[in-house]
């Protein structure tokens, strides 16, 4: 009986003349399928770029890290932060996964990564 390989990851390409035949059997021997972007389309990826665009910017060239741990919690509070915190241009300045916080208590400020990043809301009354 034939068993079937799956692919532990899957890695998109562009159809740059610097991945060879060679190269991909190097990625297929590790485990990880290719696929490749269709042609002319260079809009396929706008979300992904502005998401590592905006990461980057706000949150890790601001940043000296001091080793993996470091930079996996800094990229895990961004990640808090962008899901549950940050105000989205595209969804009417709302937050994706969080519920805004309505009161008539006081403003409180909410800092991660030492006041790299902030977080504004009203306690309850």
């Amino acid at each position: 009986m034939k068993q079937s390989r799956v692919a532990a990851a899957v890695f998109s390409l562009d159809r740059d003349p610097f991945y060879t035949r060679a190269f991909l059997a190097i990625l297929e021997l590790g485990g990880v399928a290719s696929v490749q972007l269709p042609v002319r389309s260079p809009n396929l990826n706008a979300y992904a770029e502005r998401f590592v665009l905006s990461i980057k910017s706000k949150c890790l060239d601001r940043l000296v890290p001091f080793g993996g741990r470091h930079v996996c919690r800094a990229i895990d509070e961004y990640m808090t932060h962008y899901y549950l915190e940050r105000a989205h241009q595209g969804l009417d300045n709302g937050l994706i996964d969080g519920v805004p916080e309505s009161g008539g208590g006081s403003v409180v400020k909410r800092e991660r990564l030492g006041g790299l990043l902030n977080f504004y809301h009203r306690e309850a009354a």
